[in-house]
């Protein structure tokens, strides 16, 4: 500290490219992690871009101690809520789910249903899928 004012520290900024990404796969969705622990793991946030085939479902479920938003960029699918409600959702809508709340989505549409979601705190989803394919480990390069 100098007199009167603190001293600041500086963060690196990181620079990622397609090839520090993660892509999670289960049985029709493919969930890309841009950012997650894997590849940045100083970052507030989880960004990851979730490729839904016709007909695949993300069951109900909830992260207790994070928020997420979906952005979503193409396609039409079911909001999946608490007690067996849904929502409709298509291409420009806009999910903000509080930490705690009940939601999956079902691709009811006839082509891919693709939405980019934020989640903070950050969380490592790996461990929801059965296949993990590309960088892992940020010191493995």
């Amino acid at each position: 500290m100098t007199r009167g004012r603190p001293v600041q520290a500086i963060s690196t900024i990181q620079r990622l490219s397609a090839a520090d990404s993660t892509t999670l796969e289960n049985p029709g969705a493919r969930s890309l992690q841009i950012i997650w622990p894997g590849n940045a793991p100083e970052a507030l946030v989880t960004i990851t871009r979730v490729t839904m085939e016709p007909g695949a479902a993300s069951a109900r479920h909830a992260h207790p101690a994070s928020e997420q938003i979906w952005l979503v960029e193409q396609g039409s699918a079911l909001l999946l809520l608490a007690d067996g409600e849904t929502d409709p959702l298509r291409a420009g809508d806009v999910v903000r789910t509080p930490p705690g709340a009940i939601h999956g989505v079902a691709n009811t549409g006839g082509e891919q249903f693709v939405y980019l979601a934020v989640t903070t705190p950050p969380q490592d989803f790996s461990s929801a899928y059965k296949e993990v394919r590309g960088q892992t480990d940020p010191m493995s390069n």
